[in-house]
């Protein structure tokens, strides 16, 4: 078993904790156990709030490592890109209800599970950010749909199109997180929030919950055309010239074909 997700459970509350320092980046290992996780939870009939955190002291999580993407084939990225897939859907269905607990930096696949929650808390000194397509990939977990249902098309396009990256205060505003904290009380809030889903019946929690996100049905195949895309990016070489220039710490050299 892996160190790099921390499962605890106190009540009707679960927590995992991202611990892959320095960033938390995703590996193949930590996305296929949070899947596992995520369906065990929901077999346990006393759990009602699952809380996602960090302790690193700038990282939420950076997403995943961009090494695995570099000099690779479309079949050689799908294993990560199908895991990623599966790992916040599994998310997003969880039977109750999902907080973040956001703490510092959330980039990339960082963002895209806060995405796959149902709630977002953010301390005072984060920054989120859907940074992709400066890389020459594009957000391949949830992150064009979900980002759009919660802050519009204009706002997805500036941060996925533009890559525009927003601190707590602007992503309240947009409605991209619910609540701005002071540094350090991310994951006491969560817990707040969490507890008072117990006060509710469990079973009213999860038939409200699918309800709710029957809104959501079509843009299932949308997230399956995230995938693909991202697929097909790497038959081109502008993805790995982003990804090999963002390692050399250089500045890419698109080619406009």
């Amino acid at each position: 078993m892996s160190d790099s997700l921390k499962l605890s459970l106190e009540g009707n509350i679960a927590t995992i904790q991202l611990n892959n320092p320095p960033a938390n980046t995703w590996t193949l290992e930590s996305l296929n156990l949070l899947e596992q996780m995520v369906h065990e939870l929901n077999e346990n009939p006393g759990v009602t709030a699952l809380i996602i955190h960090s302790e690193q002291e700038r990282f939420f999580s950076a997403g995943a490592d961009l090494k695995l993407f570099a000099d690779v084939s479309p079949e050689e990225a799908r294993p990560m890109t199908e895991a990623f897939g599966k790992a916040f859907e599994a998310l997003t269905e969880f039977k109750g209800v999902s907080i973040a607990a956001i703490n510092g930096f959330a980039l990339g696949g960082g963002l895209e599970v806060a995405l796959a929650c149902d709630l977002r808390v953010a301390e005072k000194q984060a920054v989120l950010g859907l940074p992709e397509a400066a890389v020459g990939l594009l957000p391949c977990a949830g992150g064009t749909q979900n980002l759009m249902w919660l802050v519009g098309e204009a706002w997805t396009k500036r941060m996925i199109l533009l890559g525009e990256k927003v601190d707590a205060e602007s992503a309240s505003r947009i409605g991209l997180v619910e609540e701005v904290v002071e540094q350090g009380q991310a994951y006491s809030t969560a817990r707040e929030l969490a507890g008072k889903v117990s006060r509710q019946s469990p079973d009213s929690v999860v038939a409200c919950k699918k309800l709710i996100q029957m809104n959501r049905v079509a843009g299932r195949d949308r997230n399956v055309a995230e995938r693909t895309l991202f697929l097909e990016l790497f038959k081109g070489q502008n993805q790995n010239e982003g990804v090999k220039a963002f390692l050399e710490k250089r500045s890419p050299e698109w080619l406009y074909e």
